[in-house]
């Protein structure tokens, strides 16, 4: 008998559901035997109401630190870097001094013994990297002040992807086209002003007169490349003797010189 009443009350539901369709404009209250199943609750649906995963609140104080965040960075790329220093950036001009001065008791003939040449200048290069990272790394080291720290990863960010393009291109021209090595040195002049291009909105507007004199000492080296030159210890040494102590000198007037 339950199954019986089962399936009859089944019929009826489907009955309703038919005449709703065919009939839209006639609602299911309306059906004479819709106060019968309105008594039993056949047709009572369970309402779920969602629970929010995350609370009104904890969204707006999470949309909160997002835009404080962002509002930082955009003040850290309007402010003037003040992580680079005078000092460390003459001493890294007082190495290509000296690298151009040993050059011709170490290294005689580049052309045609290219891998002192290379550990050479890699290696001023990398205490020139040094004096300004331990700089650097001790100021941020003695320091919680945002100020100073959001900039410094900034510049850092903004530096390093030519440093690092100049290595995998001496890398590839070194093992796939040994005839290019002589453009070596005006690639990494080119290569060492776009770094400094990229960086000098964080910098006094000085500096952009040095990532220039790279630049151009980059081209000039490169044009000399075609008579065997670029190679010469002046053509390394001269160039970031002149851009290094002219950006330490700039950096020493307008960031240091009142403090």
């Amino acid at each position: 008998m339950a199954g019986v009443a089962a399936s009859a009350s089944m019929g009826v539901i489907l009955t309703a559901a038919r005449a709703s369709l065919l009939h839209p404009a006639r609602p299911l209250s309306s059906l004479p035997f819709w106060p019968g199943l309105d008594r039993l609750n056949l047709l009572a649906v369970p309402r779920f109401v969602p629970v929010p995963l995350e609370t009104s609140s904890a969204m707006e104080l999470r949309e909160a630190l997002m835009q404080i965040a962002e509002i930082r960075r955009q003040m850290a790329k309007s402010d003037v870097f003040r992580g680079y220093r005078s000092a460390p950036v003459a001493v890294s001009g007082a190495l290509a001094v000296a690298g151009a001065l040993v050059q011709p008791f170490l290294v005689a003939d580049p052309a045609s013994n290219i891998m002192p040449y290379l550990t050479l200048w890699f290696g001023m290069a990398l205490f020139s990297v040094a004096a300004v990272a331990v700089e650097m790394g001790v100021r941020m080291y003695w320091t919680d002040d945002w100020a100073y720290l959001e900039p410094t990863r900034l510049a850092v960010e903004q530096f390093v992807p030519p440093m690092i393009a100049g290595i995998l291109l001496t890398v590839v021209l070194v093992r796939s086209s040994p005839d290019s090595i002589p453009l070596l040195p005006g690639l990494w002049q080119i290569l060492f002003s776009l770094g400094i291009f990229a960086s000098a909105r964080l910098l006094p507007r000085p500096i952009f007169a040095v990532a220039g004199f790279y630049l151009l000492t980059g081209l000039l080296v490169l044009i000399s490349a075609r008579e065997g030159l670029s190679l010469a210890p002046w053509c390394m040494g001269v160039p970031f003797a002149v851009g290094q102590f002219s950006a330490a000198a700039i950096l020493f007037w307008t960031l240091e010189r009142r403090q």
